[in-house]
This record gives C-alpha cells, structure tokens and sequence, in this order.
C-alpha cells in the first residue's frame, strides 16, 4: 500500500519487481464463488511509470495457479490480452504515467468478452476459457504499476429467441504489409438455432462480404467465417463488421450486429527478422505450451520471424546450445526474443513487436551448397552493414528441423494439458500423457549451432562502415537421419552485449538458390554419433532410499549425469570421463520428498531421460 499514487482517496497498491522471475508477491482478489454462466465486469484503474510493464491475470479454478482465463499485460504504452490459448485477442494502447481506467465485460454464458480503455471499446473476442474465482496482480521482470478502485460485478445473462451476435472480428496480424486472412465469428445469442446469415468487412474503403448457408449453429455456439485475404496497410485504420439477414429474416437484437474496430499496424523495419529461442523438453509437462505459440508465431509472422526449439533432457538435445540458454532461463518452458528478457512463450508478443520496428545494423543473407551423396552444407552468411559497427559484432548459424520424430520413450512428450482440466492448449488437452512418440512432430527443433552461443569471435575487422559486405562459412555434415528437406538455415548477428540484432532464415533449397559467397571460415560442424546404448536403465524404481543408473557406451566418452525435479530444477550433477563398458552410477534419494523426478544422461552430446518415483 502506498500513498505515492492514487487515482481515488489517498492510497493504491504498488506492485514492482526487477527480477527475472517477477514477484516475488501476487496479490489475489477471490471473487468468492466460482462464475461459469452470466455477465461477469470486472473494473480497475491503473498507473504504470513511463517505459514500464504491469500484468494481472484472472483464475479459472479456485485453486490459484492451476488454470488461468485471462493474461493482461501493460509493455511501455501497449495492452495485450490472451486467454493463454490464444495470443494478442486484444492488442492496444493505453497512456503511461496517467491513470487510467480498464474494464472486461465477460459473457460467460455466450464466451463472448470485451475490454474497454477509459469506457471505449478496444476488443472483442471469443474467450477459449469461461470460468472466474480470482484475479492475481503480479508483477513481473521491469514492472511498476499502481492498481487502484477495484471492483467486480455479476448479472444473469437471458437468450432472446432468434439472435445472431457478431462477436468478434480479427483480422489475423499486427505488421504493416502482412497479407492477412480476417476471420468474423458469429455467436447465436438466441434460443433458435441459427440456418444461414451474411457478413461484411469493411476495411480500407473495400467491402469483402460472404453469405453463409446449409449450417445449424445451436444456441451459444458461435461459427467462424473465414474471408478472402488482405493487405494491411500502415496507419490507423477503421473498420466495421456486420452479421445481417439471419435465418433469411431480420434478427430480434440490433445492437450487437455490428462490430466496430480499429487498427494501426506496426511498421517493421527494412530487412528485420526477429528470432525466438524456446527452451523445451519432452519430460516437461508444460512444454506443450511453448510448442501451441511457436506454431502461431510461425503462422502469424513467418516473414520477420524465426523460431528456435532448444531441447534440454531429450533426444533432440544439442549440448552446447542448451547448456549456454539454459543459463539464461529460469525453468521450462521459456522463451527469450533476440535474447532479452525471460518470458513464457505465451508472452513473446510484446517483445517481438518492439524488436521489429529496430532498424538492424546489417541485412542478413544466407547461402548455400548441398551435396545429396556426402551430406555436407556449406552454408555462407552475409552481413549487409546498414551502419558503422565494430569488431564486437558477431556472427553465428543455426540449424533448425521441422517434422522431427521419433520412436524411443524420449520422444513421449510429458502433456500437464491432458484430459482439459489446464485449458485448452492447442488440441494437447485432447492427447494423453504423455503423449506418445507415434503422435508427436516437434518442429522449430534446434540442430546445429556454430561455431557457439555467442558467435564467431573474428567475424568483422576491427571498424566496419556502412556500405560493406562481410561473409563467413560454415559446414555442417547432416546425419541420414535429418531431412535435408525441411532443414532451415537461420543467420545470426550478435551485438557486443550477447543480443540478437538480426538474422536472416532460409530453408536449403532457398539458400542455394540465394548463392554460396566464400568468405572467412568458421570450420566443420559435424553431429555427434549417438553413443548411448538401448541398455540405459534405472533400478530401483519406485525408490525409497538410492537407486543406480545403469548404461553402456561404445566408446571412450565425456559423461554427465543429473537429477532434477519436474520443474527443470537440478538437484545434484556429476560428471566423469569413461572408457567402453557397462557403468553404474549410484544415485541417493533418501534426503528428497515424495514424488516424480528426472535422471537425465548426457554421453558427447547424446541423451536420454528417464522418470523416477520417490515413495
């Protein structure tokens, strides 16, 4: 509590935090009992300083953290909302350093939930989620907010008998010149069921209408009209969105067959790819989260984006690369955009459109040669300096694959969202868990990454000028077992301080047709042999006391082994250099409280997991 703010009376709460896991306080309001039907509003005003971030979210359980229905975050003068399904449902601006008022007005009965700013409307949208116990203000990394007349209210909601309600108009982007495919959802607000109604958009001075017929939408179920695609174009633009000749006839509401929106597209900056580097793992339960939100980034913003899969504690692990993000991550799933702050893949969002709009030193060009018969990809990247630069400016390459699978238990992927009680993730609630290796495709899946985390040391001379061109070359071996055909080639730059300012993406055939160029060499990047034998076994398991890893290796090997929670914290770790052979490593439990723990071993570069019980 503090007197510093307060946009009534004399006090507000103030909620800051500077470290990289936020908190450590949340603030909860219980809503008392638990809302699933009627119109819940929910009213606050906020204060966040200038160049800061808030965030509250609302639960949908009345055991706090197990779902949430609604995420809002404050970045620097720009709201975003999802409902942790979905990202950006609402994307707009709010004024830093003023107070100001947000409203959520949440149809529980229809999933039908708007926000206003300072009473305008700011979005529509169809809430993946439609239950409320509490709301929990929480400050993460940089925040400052003061949060001030709270109040929340619940009325019941009566269907009229025919009623088609436009309940959410989404265009499908953010960036200035995307080609966009908006999507209009109709909610049947009424008791009869709804046969056939029409729609228009209208945007830019164009109408782009569709008819709808030969469908039965029951009461409270809503229907999505996908439309013809579109140009964004930059600046604020209005439009409306209307359902209109439901059931042939004119429907018994009015007001709510009109949607009326706006939109003011970011601009990106020439040449800008932005990347998101995701840490994740099959033995994470929540994982599934990182992999829902890199598929829609992709989908959403393919041309300025490039995601990255780190894998930690699986098969697919790439030792380096996970040991040097892992340090730069507080738990899985995480994500860092152009390596800056920790966030959830959930929350990629504001930082993506920040770094977007950053003009880039250089332009990023990737090239390449392929030899089907021996594997080898020479890969060359070009940095196009758009500004003077320095030596302290580096380079590096990653290699990513698509479609990855899998037989073995490692490549089960560990699924918290099983069964639907967490939400809906994407179609993972629908899977089991774990979900097993025959159903899985992991994609973004980082490969290779060369020469290093932060790059090739001499990748510039010591002063660089605008205007010049500098290229290094990478080769990297492809194992038979990688599909050349859905490899991506993604380019580095790295600025002195470790981040990313840009990159460039290209699959192989796209880079061979872009041209190799030779330039200074950065060596031979070949994938390491898989040296674990199928032998690898824990006993006991359960356990009570201690229990021994057992395994085989087929040749002289650096060997680490580690035991963690389920969260990806590491409990104790051991590493030893071991010739060919059958080895056993003990591995004490008695000092660890009942539950599920990971032994992961780790053999030049190659992993496996395996699930233990403490009893």
């Amino acid at each position: 509590m503090t007197n510093n703010q307060a946009s009534s009376g004399t006090n507000s709460i103030y909620l800051s935090s500077i470290s990289a896991n936020g908190g450590p306080q949340d603030v909860v309001l219980d809503f008392g009992p638990l809302y699933n039907s009627g119109v819940f509003t929910f009213q606050s005003d906020f204060y966040v300083n200038s160049g800061k971030t808030g965030y509250f979210n609302f639960q949908a359980s009345q055991t706090i953290g197990q779902t949430w229905a609604l995420n809002v975050n404050f970045d620097a003068g720009d709201i975003f909302i999802d409902d942790g399904v979905t990202s950006n449902l609402v994307v707009s601006t709010y004024p830093q350093a003023a107070w100001f008022t947000l409203k959520i007005e949440a149809n529980l009965t229809l999933k039908v939930w708007k926000a206003y700013i300072d009473g305008n409307l700011v979005g529509t949208w169809i809430n993946g989620v439609n239950s409320l116990a509490s709301t929990d203000f929480f400050p993460v990394q940089n925040s400052q907010f003061y949060v001030d007349d709270v109040s929340f209210d619940h009325q019941p909601y009566t269907l009229s008998n025919l009623n088609g309600m436009m309940a959410m108009s989404y265009l499908g982007g953010e960036l200035a010149g995307q080609n966009v495919t908006p999507k209009l959802t109709i909610v049947n607000a009424g008791t009869t069921a709804i046969n056939s109604f029409d729609v228009n958009l209208n945007y830019g001075g164009n109408n782009y209408s569709q008819s709808v017929t030969g469908i039965n939408i029951a009461s409270t179920s809503n229907y999505a009209v996908t439309l013809n695609s579109l140009p964004l174009v930059a600046g604020n633009q209005v439009y409306t969105a209307t359902v209109s000749n439901v059931n042939g006839t004119t429907d018994d509401i009015s007001s709510d067959d009109t949607l009326v929106g706006s939109i003011n597209p970011v601009v990106p900056a020439v040449g800008k790819m932005v990347v998101s580097e995701e840490g994740t793992g099959t033995w994470c339960q929540w994982c599934p989260r990182g992999a829902v939100f890199m598929d829609q980034f992709n989908t959403k913003y393919s041309q300025f984006w490039a995601g990255i899969a780190v894998h930690n504690g699986d098969p697919m692990t790439v030792t380096d690369y996970d040991a040097a993000f892992g340090g730069l991550i507080s738990g899985y799933p995480s994500a860092l955009v152009d390596r800056g702050n920790d966030v959830d893949p959930s929350g990629m969002t504001p930082d993506f459109l920040t770094r977007v709009q950053i003009a880039p030193k250089a332009f990023i060009t990737n090239g390449a040669t392929w030899d089907a018969a021996t594997r080898t990809l020479n890969v060359s990247v070009t940095a196009d300096f758009q500004a003077s630069t320095n030596s302290n400016y580096k380079l590096a390459c990653v290699l990513t694959e698509d479609g990855v699978t899998g037989t073995g238990s490692g490549y089960n992927q560990s699924n918290a969202y099983s069964g639907g009680n967490n939400g809906v993730m994407g179609g993972y609630e629908t899977l089991g868990n774990p979900v097993p290796a025959a159903q899985m495709v992991y994609d973004h899946v980082a490969r290779a990454i060369a020469p290093s985390f932060s790059g090739f040391t001499n990748s510039f001379p010591a002063t660089v000028a605008a205007g010049e061109q500098h290229t290094i070359n990478f080769s990297f071996v492809l194992p038979t077992s990688w599909d050349e055909n859905e490899i991506h080639i993604v380019g580095l730059l790295i600025d002195p301080t470790g981040k990313i300012d840009n990159a460039g993406k290209a699959t192989i055939t796209e880079a061979v047709s872009n041209g190799y160029v030779s330039g200074s060499n950065a060596g031979l990047f070949e994938a390491n042999e898989n040296q674990l034998d199928e032998s690898v076994k824990v006993s006991p398991n359960p356990v009570d006391n201690e229990t021994f890893l057992y395994f085989t290796i087929k040749n002289e090997s650096s060997v680490s082994v580690s035991l963690s929670d389920l969260s990806g914290n590491t409990i104790a770790s051991k590493q030893f250099n071991l010739t060919p052979g059958t080895w056993s490593q003990a591995i004490p439990m008695n000092q660890l409280t009942s539950g599920i723990y990971l032994i992961h071993i780790n053999i030049e570069g190659d992993h496996k997991t395996i699930k233990i019980v403490k009893r």
